[in-house]
């Protein structure tokens, strides 16, 4: 039967050309590759199939059964926002000021060990691409490039460091004297490594730094023609604050860090250090406040991304009762399992000031270098911008508890 809804005409074939919008061909390239990602999730295959399977899992994964980092994820994922309409949002200010500072978003890039095992560019890539999108950039003592490279790969950067305390205390103040010298001034002292985290992903793949280029090794690498001709072809991969290890990774964390540090230390560090100080590892409220009265200006809540204690605290569920109970004389810092900007503004929201990135900056490290981190930053900072609009706030002060169903 004739369908009188509408009349059949013929086909012109120019207007058949235009509905199907072809496109011209393009080569493959890092540009295209990194330009089809739209979330920190697409960086991450990207990455899965451009590195080798010790330093790619060294990034992704996490403590025993990785409960930690799945539990955190979960969190974020599972709380849901409560959105105001009819605000003016036509403009959004996602700046931030934190520790006597300001910064273009609310977060920064997290301290990461062995970097240049992710990407030859390491952490030059990551101090270049947060010196452009105007946020920090923390080098770990476990970096691969020594804090005065990575301040001169961003001498307008703000480029902190992360203190791992050794049992060498001496060896580890030389670390603190020579990132001030080098012009840094937030210390972040770490403090849930007393033992290093059974990380069995790495024991399986039998990690070590450098990586052993074994006949097994050689094989699974050879897909990855870029990662194994940059590390043949590129200076040795080294620890900037150590002699070489030949050890594993555990092993390493084993004979470095010491398991007696107390409170006592914390109070030295700060007698010792002229800048800001920021406490990271901190997962329960008592630790907190202990931190807040030895005059601390930043606590970092975090679980390691799940990479020390299994089944360890969630740290966006401390938030509020650390602001409750620290007000505002410190500021509250957060990090672990935040991959969304979305993530970002949650645990604003709830109370804290800052957050930082680990993985999602390394994924695209790994997904494409300097651009591949560029590439992050910019998918983390449009979420933030979407989200604060589709939130109805224009800017980050008027994020509140009330934004965040956290049942």
């Amino acid at each position: 039967m004739a369908n009188s809804n509408f009349k059949r005409v013929f086909p012109n074939p120019m207007s058949i050309f235009k509905t199907l919008n072809f496109k011209m061909l393009v080569f493959p390239s890092r540009k295209s590759r990194l330009a089809r990602a739209l979330t920190i999730e697409d960086l991450r295959k990207i990455a899965k199939r451009r590195t080798p399977k010790g330093p790619f899992d060294y990034t992704d994964g996490a403590a025993e059964s990785e409960s930690s980092l799945d539990r955190t994820r979960n969190r974020y994922k599972s709380l849901q926002f409560v959105p105001s309409i009819l605000r003016d949002v036509s403009k959004v200010d996602t700046s931030v000021e934190v520790l006597g500072e300001k910064f273009a978003l609310p977060f920064g890039i997290a301290p990461t060990g062995f970097t240049r095992m992710m990407h030859a560019e390491g952490e030059r890539a990551g101090a270049k691409a947060a010196e452009k999108f105007q946020i920090p950039f923390t080098l770990s003592t476990l970096g691969t490039s020594t804090i005065a490279e990575v301040v001169d790969a961003a001498p307008s950067g703000r480029n902190w460091f992360q203190l791992y305390m050794w049992r060498d205390r001496e060896g580890s103040m030389r670390l603190v004297e020579n990132a001030w010298n080098a012009g840094v001034r937030n210390l972040i002292l770490t403090v849930d490594v007393p033992v290093a985290g059974a990380r069995h992903r790495d024991t399986r793949n039998g990690l070590t730094i450098p990586p052993s280029l074994t006949i097994r090794t050689l094989i699974e690498a050879a897909p990855k023609v870029e990662w194994w001709w940059n590390f043949l072809t590129t200076p040795e991969l080294r620890f900037a604050s150590m002699s070489q290890w030949k050890g594993t990774v555990a092993e390493l964390l084993d004979y470095m860090f010491d398991p007696s540090m107390s409170f006592e230390d914390l109070k030295w560090i700060r007698r010792q250090w002229k800048g800001t100080l920021s406490v990271k590892g901190i997962q329960n409220v008592d630790d907190a406040k202990k931190a807040a009265q030895i005059g601390v200006d930043a606590i970092v809540l975090s679980n390691h991304g799940g990479r020390q204690l299994d089944r360890a605290p969630i740290p966006l569920e401390l938030v509020q009762q650390c602001r409750k109970l620290l007000g505002k004389n410190v500021e509250i810092h957060i990090d672990s399992g935040i991959t969304r900007g979305s993530d970002v503004l949650a645990a604003l929201a709830l109370g804290a000031d800052f957050a930082y990135i680990g993985r999602a900056y390394l994924y695209g490290l790994m997904a494409g270098g300097q651009e591949g981190v560029e590439r992050s930053l910019e998918i983390m900072t449009n979420e933030i911008t979407r989200t604060m609009k589709l939130l109805g706030v224009s800017s980050l002060k008027e994020l509140a508890p009330k934004h965040i169903n956290f049942a």
